[in-house]
């Protein structure tokens, strides 16, 4: 029976190529297209037409076809083949140089190549594709000039060296693969949005029988070359260039690995890819690497940073701006400084309180449930403090046969390049020590690849008479996971108080400064150079 497989595939063609035979004892160039199809067989053939002739030039089995760059327009095709005249000639050699009028067309045809006799089919997105549409799942819900940006970035190598030099990242996932290479020894491996190939070569080097990389970027074109300048490893990997959604592949995947990670753990929507990938390619109790995220939350109390954020709008306070007044935009501004999260670290020891737990399970979480992430917070403070907002870091398993690790990107754990995110309230809320703080952590998917934050606290009744009594106070704020404020410094220095009474008074004996009072935030002082760091835990 015909694999189904072969029937998807329609005739790929190269209308405009020059040809030159470089077997014949008179090689000459002249003008030709190149046909990649299939035979009724399901064999994959590479069939050279001069103009306005049926019959090829030349017939190739892609099986016994190699392809070498002579250049950036030009490629050197050969074939062996077997001699049907002359039985003492038991094999030949046909050599056929092939040119191009661009590289972007060059790079086609290799990749063309590459995917027609490996059996892989690229869905076109002229035609209808799976959901019945001319466009792709990916880009019905992902804004096209956000996903133009998003591949372009991914596509440069300092990006990926960002990521490669993440030490903690790269080698935890290293670790994770090579302690369970039981795992990987044999199998058929996928590896989602592949970048560099880095994963690649790891589940190569722990003894993948093949690895699929796929990647949408330029990237791809990278990652065949430090592939291939691997060739131990690489003579067992396929480099795809295209979307998870829209590739096809000419056998399932027995595990599958990736980094779909991203600010938060679901910043960028590469989850929902890695998903789509378990769906389509994923054997039936196939492995994930990694297979479950958490998102950690806790309140928590920062003086330093509440103030760095609110005097950035002091500029809008000016009212005399070569001769303009500004402050009629000071609200404004002071409402959008605190839409930004705030991507650092920050010393552990500014939480407030025990953080919650939120699960997501790669292996059976639905494309659908990460669209919009409803979290309910229950946190009860150890302390007495103001609070300034909601701490957030994540972490991902990986559950070998052998060993689990876990990645962290922990306050107080060794810092990656993800860091640990924090929403601050334009409002800081002020609760006792054994106060419980309820609230809402909502996030909601839009098409710019990220989310939007909607995170409202509140403080319950505290002390006698707190069963009968309800909520004291709610803050809510509403923030953009697609545009955070890299602060990307190191923790500050953490000051120990005796009690909150004397954090008070540490703030009241500083010399009188200008204060601002607006009524969307509070006094807030221009320098906070000798505010302390937080009250003792």
């Amino acid at each position: 029976m015909e694999d189904p497989l072969w029937q998807k595939r329609s005739p790929q063609v190269f209308p405009s190529i020059t040809l030159s035979h470089l077997s014949s004892s008179a090689p000459s160039s002249s003008a030709a297209s190149a046909f990649f199809s299939d035979d009724r067989s399901g064999c994959s053939r590479l069939r050279f037409h001069q103009p306005c002739s049926a019959v090829p030039v030349f017939d190739l089995d892609l099986r016994k076809i190699q392809i070498f760059k002579l250049g950036l327009l030009e490629l050197l095709c050969v074939t062996n083949e077997t001699g049907d005249d002359d039985p003492e000639e038991k094999s030949f050699s046909r050599v056929v140089k092939i040119g191009f009028s661009t590289k972007d067309e060059t790079k086609a045809f290799h990749l063309a190549f590459e995917q027609w006799k490996l059996g892989v089919v690229v869905t076109k997105t002229d035609g209808p594709l799976e959901n019945g549409s001319r466009k792709s799942k990916f880009d019905n819900k992902i804004d096209a000039t956000s996903a133009k940006m998003y591949f372009h970035y991914y596509g440069q190598l300092l990006h990926q060296q960002n990521m490669l030099q993440d030490y903690v990242r790269t080698g935890t996932y290293h670790a994770a693969v090579i302690e369970n290479h039981i795992d990987f020894s044999g199998r058929v491996v996928l590896d989602v949005g592949a970048g560099s190939g880095i994963l690649s070569l790891f589940a190569a080097q722990a003894g993948a029988k093949h690895v699929y990389a796929v990647e949408a970027s330029e990237m791809a074109e990278y990652a065949r070359r430090l592939i291939a300048g691997n060739p131990s490893l690489g003579q067992r990997i396929t480099v795809i260039k295209g979307k998870i959604e829209e590739v096809d592949l000419p056998e399932k995947a027995d595990i599958l690995i990736s980094e779909p990670m991203g600010t938060l753990l679901v910043n960028e929507r590469m989850l929902e890819t890695y998903v789509i990938a378990r769906d389509r390619f994923l054997i039936p109790d196939g492995k994930m690497f990694p297979s479950l995220g958490r998102i950690h939350m806790a309140p928590f109390s920062d003086e330093y940073l509440y103030v760095e954020i609110a005097n950035k709008a002091l500029f809008w306070q000016q009212r005399n701006y070569y001769g303009v007044d500004l402050t009629s935009l000071y609200g404004s501004a002071f409402q959008g400084y605190f839409s930004q999260p705030v991507v650092d670290a920050f010393d552990p020891r500014l939480l407030i309180s025990q953080p919650i737990v939120h699960t997501l399970d790669f292996t059976c979480i639905k494309e659908e449930d990460l669209y919009e992430i409803d979290i309910p917070l229950n946190f009860v403070s150890s302390v007495g403090t103001r609070v300034h907002g909601l701490a957030c870091w994540f972490d991902v398993l990986f559950n070998g046969s052998s060993v689990q690790r876990w990645l962290t990107t922990a306050p107080g754990a060794p810092t990656t390049h993800w860091y640990q995110l924090r929403c601050v309230l334009a409002q800081p809320m002020y609760v006792m020590a054994g106060q419980e703080i309820t609230g809402r952590f909502h996030l909601v998917s839009h098409d710019a690849q990220s989310y939007t934050i909607y995170l409202t606290l509140s403080a319950k009744a505290w002390g006698a008479g707190a069963d009968q009594g309800g909520t004291l106070q709610t803050f809510s704020c509403k923030l953009d996971l697609k545009e955070p404020y890299y602060r990307l410094s190191q923790p500050q220095p953490y000051v120990f108080q005796q009690d909150q009474q004397s954090h008070t008074e540490l703030m009241q004996s500083q010399e009188p400064s200008p204060q601002v009072q607006d009524g969307t935030g509070p006094s807030v002082a221009i320098i906070p150079s000798q505010i302390s760091g937080a009250s003792e835990r």
